[in-house]
């Protein structure tokens, strides 16, 4: 048990003034009982509801406190203990996973309305200014100029699945504000328009297949495609459901699908797992979260698998080899678990990058693997949620990006793509939001009926 003064406890439960930068009141339980200067005050655990308020509300200030200067978008990453560290980089995926995460600060009153109106309207301004592809953004962007800052050598151009992350986020926008205010209708209009810009049938080059990379230098050159298993399907059914740069179905079935090859009948732990996770056994956890931060699994169909189930299996695998610990790690069980693509570290001590999985585990636990699987596994997931925030990896900006139990070693980081997923699939969890925004778009239902889906 931990034991906190009690003005700990009220600076996790407070909030402050209403300005840009802070956040307005909640009405979140808190033991409101003052201690005696005689006894230290030992805090009653939290409840489920504590912990996914607590840990919702920490996150938003990734988004919030610690956003681009200029853009507001999401920075790449953030250090605590080194701010300047790629202070510019924007991070387009994330961004869109931003977006998101403002919606939920809206609606649980983190911020006022009029306040989200305004960032995500200067969000969408500059990516409206920014370097775009046949309509796609670069998977980095300069925060002050909006230039493509390049990912790698030859990638210096449109990312498609970094794009279909910011769609994703820009189409849950454009439904919440579609009938607000004549201020909020242009920002529905604006994000509307900026994802139906993306020229999904050029990222084809005339074959049945997406490929993931496109620039004016290079042009096609890495030559990456899209193919499943992995956590790139939310760009198909972005491609089908575009108005005037559509995908065909031929290019989902023939491409993502491998013409039927993706469906496997191999289980682990007893478990099946479905679809063939790329060949790489069952891949990374958060394959299992960034396609369906706003497309719902829940009653999802197709000819190749039901994903609720799909879903549900993938982290009932990654939670069984922790439990079973085949490698003998530390603290690894049923609280302390959750193998994903986040920062590591490397076997010198120092931090590295690595994507967890069952096959490649190195001790390194992840907080957004169960955090973000709270939709898929409630109990399990809240059970770690309460492991973290008892063991101290509860920072600035909600749960440190990894820790490793066998070495005592935390990496005091964070990552937008690791700390979007967490408010919002505890959202989905918690009230369907974003769910129901992304599902109820008419352009998203044509998509989805064009590759054949249920839903």
């Amino acid at each position: 048990m931990k034991i906190f003064s009690f003005i700990l406890l009220l600076i996790f439960f407070s909030c402050g003034s209403s300005d840009e930068s802070t956040y307005q009141e909640t009405n979140d339980p808190v033991d409101d009982e003052v201690p005696t200067d005689d006894d230290p005050v030992v805090v009653n655990p939290l409840t489920d509801d504590q912990i996914m308020n607590l840990t919702q509300r920490e996150t938003f200030k990734y988004f919030w406190d610690y956003a681009g200067t200029n853009s507001g978008a999401a920075k790449e990453r953030y250090h605590p203990n080194n701010p300047s560290d790629s202070q510019n980089v924007i991070t387009t995926g994330g961004s869109g996973f931003g977006l998101m995460a403002i919606l939920v600060g809206i609606e649980r009153n983190y911020i006022s309305q009029t306040q989200g109106v305004q960032r995500l309207t200067q969000i969408l301004n500059f990516f409206e200014n920014a370097d775009r592809f046949h309509g796609a953004w670069s998977h980095w962007i300069d925060d002050g100029t909006g230039a493509t800052i390049p990912f790698s050598t030859q990638d210096n151009g449109g990312d498609i699945v970094e794009t279909a992350f910011f769609a994703q986020g820009l189409i849950c926008v454009k439904e919440y504000f579609k009938n607000g205010t004549t201020e909020e209708q242009a920002l529905a209009n604006q994000a509307d328009a900026l994802w139906k810009g993306v020229e999904w049938d050029w990222y084809t080059n005339n074959q049945n297949k997406l490929l993931w990379h496109w620039s004016p230098t290079n042009e096609f050159a890495i030559n990456l495609e899209l193919k499943g298993y992995n956590e790139t399907l939310i760009a198909f059914i972005l491609g089908a459901a575009s108005p005037d740069y559509a995908i065909s179905s031929d290019v989902y079935h023939q491409g993502w699908a491998s013409s039927g090859s993706i469906v496997s009948s191999l289980s682990q732990y007893s478990i099946p797992l479905i679809l063939d996770h790329a060949g790489s056994g069952t891949g990374p956890l958060f394959w299992a979260h960034y396609s369906y931060l706003g497309l719902n699994p829940s009653n999802l169909n197709d000819q190749y698998a039901n994903y609720w189930n799909l879903n549900v299996n993938h982290t009932n695998i990654n939670y069984q080899h922790c439990v079973s610990n085949p490698h003998n790690f530390a603290d690894y069980g049923p609280d302390c678990w959750g193998l994903t693509a986040s920062y590591s570290r490397n076997s010198d001590g120092s931090v590295g990058y690595s994507a967890h999985e069952p096959e490649n585990d190195n001790g390194t636990i992840s907080p957004t693997a169960a955090v973000s699987s709270i939709p898929y596994t409630p109990e399990k997931s809240l059970a770690a949620m309460h492991y973290f925030y008892n063991n101290d990896l509860m920072g600035p900006a909600g749960f440190y990006d990894a820790f490793n139990p066998q070495y005592n070693w935390v990496t005091e980081r964070y990552l937008a793509i690791d700390q979007g997923p967490q408010i919002i699939m505890i959202e989905n969890y918690r009230t369907g939001l974003l769910w129901n925004l992304f599902m109820q778009n008419e352009d998203v239902q044509n998509g989805l009926d064009t590759l054949g889906f249920t839903y």
